[in-house]
């Protein structure tokens, strides 16, 4: 009996360990792939303003940098964007290459410019003072959208949904044309012409 209850009292302490729930030692969650994506994609940015000539800080940093930023990642881009006088210029899918430079969808700046909003933000940015919510980021990633549409012959309007099998939905009438602001043909002067 003594040597049981000498056992007892002499228990390595480590032991101890093995009695404490698993979850308390379990590691944080890993982030998600959009935490990956936009830590991934505010590095970029923020080495872009570094080799700047002369380097940028974040805090004057203004929309125009912005779109010198996605113009410069058009280099890297792999939807083939036609020019108005190629004759593929509407076709979905063409049945030849052609000498038409390669762009970064409006799909994915379109993500990339939220992402970098958050980014922003996460690290002390005021939303209202945001370069990535500019007036003309925003411009241009609509003309980006609209001029990628007709040139690529694909829609980004949503399709309507089917009332019954034989009748379909009218789709809105078209808004009139605004007259096209000085600025926004300015910020897609270097796309239309192939300037990366």
């Amino acid at each position: 009996m003594d040597l049981i209850s000498q056992n007892h009292h002499s228990r390595n302490p480590n032991t101890s360990l093995s009695t404490q729930t698993p979850s308390s030692f379990s590691p944080p969650p890993s982030p998600s792939r959009y935490e990956n994506q936009k830590r991934r994609d505010w590095n970029t940015f923020c080495q872009y303003l570094r080799n700047h000539h002369p380097p940028l800080s974040l805090a004057s940093c203004s929309g125009a940098h912005v779109l010198d930023f996605l113009r410069y990642l058009d280099q890297f881009g792999k939807t083939k964007v036609h020019h108005q006088n190629c004759a593929f210029f509407g076709l979905p899918n063409p049945p030849a290459p052609c000498p038409c430079p390669l762009r970064q969808a409006w799909g994915s700046l379109d993500a990339l410019i939220g992402r970098l909003r958050a980014a922003y933000e996460e690290n002390g940015g005021a939303p209202d003072s945001s370069p990535f919510g500019s007036r003309s980021v925003r411009i241009f990633l609509r003309e980006v959208r609209d001029f990628q549409a007709k040139s690529r012959g694909v829609s980004y309007e949503k399709k309507r949904k089917r009332v019954n099998n034989k009748q379909i939905t009218q789709s809105q009438p078209p808004l009139p044309q605004q007259p096209q602001q000085e600025q926004g043909q300015s910020m897609m002067a270097n796309y239309h012409h192939g300037a990366t």
